[in-house]
């Protein structure tokens, strides 16, 4: 494959130079910000040789090359439109980020502003989340005395993701809005201070009330919420820019962070931190009426919804959803039902591989099935299964059938943004998950070869 000439095809593709605001990549696909996506012939990309698909989605045009194959293109197309090798677009003068915010509706841009908060942390949940798992065997299966050094301190290791989550939280919405990192997370630190009750892991210990000029203060901390400190950050950010505009720069280091740290603090303790508690704890008891009430139905329904609800972007706001029942319920309900999705995709992609005569469908849809049974599936999804509709259809067919199963046998997860094969390292219930995983992976595959397909010559 010649990826330089690969890259100018693009370019003429995409309508030329002038046509493409803003650059970069990922690690299977190229992310555009486009200035007229009309101007784009979509047929001729997908035509070119290496791509697998392309598609129009959360305010970017991106084009599925795969791993490896993605960087060594973009080496060559960065520099044909003006974009830098740091993934920062130059010739608009803004970063590839806010590009892309600028061209969504406004409930795609919320939505993505929490994926860019929570992506960043999930590696640390993910962590928490397998220690957990572990720690659930050794107690189960009494590999070791529960009482003993190595589980004690295991024990330690596994919540402190947790206990410490608005400070992780603070820290990367401070500077998804705008503002100082480091004051985000004092905030965050503010919010799960010694002297406040710490409510993880307690049920029935009671906090004491502060008299705050009349005003009742409950000192009980929020470890392990979400929803009270991204409030309380977002006041803090426009605090902080809004002082920033008036206080002169001889002494904004010393003003703003004081002024900004004061405020915001009496905020979030007096106002912003129990509205969103109320609020957290009003979501999570809501989905768990739903879960408990529908039960199997609210896994077929969520399980065959959740690919069309990928395609608008709007999934990106669940990591918020996911943390707040990981503190209150005790395990994450939805992960497990986006998993069935996920795999279902595998199996319609891979009933594509198996009927196809196309060569180069086939040389898509192998590497994409096996890419959504490691839970990445935009390439089976705009790739194969949305590019020849019926099997999209097929796959949320298998995906509402697993999402059924799961709920049906109570599958929980320790943590969030793993699914596919990933998601055995902190599901609560390997066996129930895996029976889930070949029941939605069959489901699809099945539906796959009975609703067909129109073949490409």
């Amino acid at each position: 494959m010649n990826h330089r000439e690969v890259a100018e095809q693009l370019v003429a593709k995409l309508g030329g130079k002038n046509n493409v605001i803003s650059a970069a990549h990922c690690a299977t696909r190229l992310r555009l910000v486009i200035e007229d996506e009309n101007s784009i012939d979509k047929n001729g990309i997908e035509e070119l040789e290496g791509v697998k698909g392309a598609f129009s989605s959360s305010g970017q045009f991106q084009i599925i090359f795969g791993t490896g194959t993605v960087n060594k293109v973009y080496q060559h197309f960065a520099p044909l439109v003006g974009a830098s090798m740091d993934d920062e677009s130059t010739n608009k003068g803004e970063s590839h980020s806010d590009a892309a915010k600028r061209k969504m509706n406004p409930f795609a841009r919320f939505a993505r502003t929490l994926s860019n908060i929570f992506v960043p942390i999930i590696p640390a949940i993910v962590a928490a989340g397998m220690l957990m798992g572990l720690l659930g065997l050794m107690k189960t299966y009494n590999w070791v005395d529960p009482e003993s050094a190595i589980f004690v301190m295991l024990d330690m290791f596994s919540s402190a993701a947790f206990i410490i989550l608005p400070i992780l939280i603070g820290f990367s919405a401070a500077k998804e809005f705008g503002a100082n990192g480091y004051l985000g997370a004092v905030i965050g630190g503010i919010m799960i201070h010694p002297s406040l009750l710490n409510p993880w892991g307690l049920t029935d210990a009671t906090p004491d009330t502060l008299d705050f000029f009349g005003f009742g203060v409950e000192m009980l901390g929020y470890q392990g919420t979400v929803i009270p400190v991204l409030l309380t950050v977002y006041i803090m950010a426009k605090v902080e820019k809004g002082l920033r505009k008036i206080v002169p720069n001889a002494i904004d280091l010393l003003v703003t962070p004081f002024i900004t740290v004061i405020f915001t603090g009496f905020v979030a303790l007096l106002i912003i931190g129990p509205i969103g508690r109320i609020l957290g704890n009003g979501i999570t008891t809501v989905l768990d009426v739903v879960y408990s009430t529908a039960g199997p139905i609210a896994g077929l329904v969520f399980g065959g919804l959740y690919s069309t609800i990928v395609l608008t972007g709007v999934h990106h706001s669940f990591h918020a959803i996911e943390a707040e029942l990981l503190a209150n319920v005790g395990g994450n309900y939805l992960l497990p039902i986006w998993a069935m999705a996920n795999v279902a995709h595998g199996g319609a992609a891979l009933a594509v591989l198996f009927k196809t005569k196309n060569k180069k469908v086939k040389g898509i849809a192998g590497p994409a099935a096996l890419s959504a049974f490691l839970g990445i599936t935009e390439p089976a999804i705009f790739g194969v299964n949305l590019k020849y509709r019926r099997p999209f259809i097929a796959a949320a067919i298998g995906g509402a059938l697993g999402g059924a199963y799961v709920v049906f046998t109570n599958v929980m997860a320790n943590g969030i943004g793993l699914t596919g094969i990933p998601q055995f390292a902190i599901v609560q219930d390997p066996l129930n998950y895996g029976i889930g995983f070949l029941i939605a992976t069959i489901g699809a595959f099945i539906a796959t070869l009975l609703l067909g397909w129109k073949e490409e010559k």
